[in-house]
């Protein structure tokens, strides 16, 4: 393999690590290496039926984001972006899985086991790793999710310009925070329409018809998502965005953000967050000194 293949391949991996159907054979997955690597985190988890997502991208982040989770009552499942690697510290009851141990990509973002969550948990919540809540508000949506029947999802509306109004297949689900169920997820695998980007390049989109209407739709993730919902008429809590958008510690509505790493598939949020926000002040601001220590 010649230099620029190897660099080729290198970025479709990079690609694959943020979730892609459009790069998913060429970057070299396939669903059974995926069915495989989720046996192994359902095995992981060891029963967790109602766990909640944190993802590492900062030991300090992670922790505050764990405490949080627990405090309220549900089981933090840790993933971690391998280019950070695990947090050194896990709360009581937070649960550790390398998602990335059999498919060694050399990024990976929650959407890798979102998209799957069907097969290994019951149910489960999700939120950025650049988001806080105060106690109030995340009290409020901790009981919504456990409050979620089974094929029911909740997801964060996202924020659109006005004349998205106009442009209703540009629009998209978020996940910023949210919950997900077994069946749920399971029902939107197998009608195609998941989390990740490009989702008319999905192996269970059912014609080429329907994979050319999908395509007109936004590339983002989360459009699968909204898709799901419309098309086929299934239940969606949705989330304003303007209720969690104090806690959001991102670019989004930030005109000061410094962006560190480049705005592509080689994205580190490891550096971008510790660059832009004071995670003490972040939890001070938001009545969350008690998680900080």
């Amino acid at each position: 393999m010649t230099d620029a293949n190897e660099a080729d391949l290198e970025r479709l991996r990079y690609m694959a690590g943020i979730g892609n159907w459009e790069v998913f054979d060429a970057a070299g997955l396939d669903l059974d290496m995926i069915r495989a690597a989720a046996d192994d985190w359902r095995a992981e988890l060891g029963g967790v039926e109602q766990g909640w997502l944190c993802w590492n991208v900062n030991d300090d982040w992670c922790l505050v984001q764990q405490k949080i989770v627990q405090s309220f009552g549900w089981t933090p499942i840790v993933g971690f972006d391998p280019r950070v690697g695990p947090p050194k510290q896990l709360t009581s009851e937070a649960v550790l899985v390398d998602f990335n141990k059999r498919l060694q990509l050399p990024n990976m973002f929650l959407y890798i086991p979102m998209e799957f969550a069907f097969l290994f948990c019951k149910k489960l919540a999700f939120w950025h790793s650049d988001l806080l809540l105060r106690p109030s508000k995340m009290q409020v949506l901790s009981d919504r999710f456990a409050a979620l029947k089974n094929g029911e999802i909740a997801v964060t509306g996202a924020w659109y310009n006005p004349r998205s109004l106009l442009k209703p297949k540009e629009a998209r689900f978020w996940e910023l925070i949210g919950c997900t169920t077994e069946k749920a997820s399971r029902d939107q695998f197998e009608t195609g329409c998941g989390w990740w980007m490009n989702f008319y390049a999905h192996p269970n989109c059912p014609s080429d018809k329907e994979r050319q209407r999908r395509k007109k739709h936004y590339w983002d993730h989360g459009t699968g998502i909204r898709y799901w919902a419309r098309h086929y008429r299934k239940p969606i809590e949705l989330i304003k965005e303007s209720y969690v958008e104090e806690g959001h510690c991102s670019q989004i509505k930030n005109p000061n953000y410094s962006r560190v790493s480049p705005n592509n598939e080689r994205r580190d949020l490891s550096k971008d967050i510790t660059r832009n926000f004071q995670l003490a002040d972040v939890c001070k601001r938001l009545e969350l000194e008690a998680f900080y220590s």
